[in-house]
């Protein structure tokens, strides 16, 4: 009897961001996301972050051009009365949550993507290469 085998299933973190952010929103209350400012690739203004982190507002009326898919979470927002584009990885979310309540989910730090090590080239086998000649 063969096994089925069953592919991967993707991290389930961005949904849960998407989610939350919507239940949050769709009760009237203000979206807040806790970030690992150290993270790499996130692109926040560094004047407010604070032990390593920062707060965000994405509720729909603080932000513009929100996008959140399933790598990063961007959009447009002011601050000190500067317009600024914020990019997130989702790796880098460590909470989202309602401002008024504190009602959100935490998750625990994502360790950041390793870039592969190269791959050094196979040593040739024993014995002569073999050639072969293409016309």
């Amino acid at each position: 009897m063969s096994q089925l085998q069953v592919p991967p299933m993707t991290p389930n973190k961005p949904y849960l961001i998407r989610a939350i952010h919507e239940w949050i929103c769709d009760n009237g209350l203000t979206t807040h996301l806790m970030v690992d400012a150290h993270y790499p690739g996130v692109l926040v203004p560094q004047e407010f972050v604070q032990d390593g982190q920062i707060v965000l507002n994405i509720s729909p009326s603080a932000v513009g051009h929100f996008a959140a898919d399933n790598e990063m979470i961007a959009f447009s927002a002011r601050f000190g009365g500067r317009p600024m584009t914020i990019e997130v990885p989702v790796g880098a979310v460590l909470a989202v949550f309602a401002r008024e309540n504190g009602e959100g989910m935490a998750f625990e730090a994502t360790p950041p993507p390793q870039d592969p090590a190269p791959t050094p080239p196979a040593p040739p086998a024993g014995g002569r290469p073999a050639l072969k000649v293409v016309k």
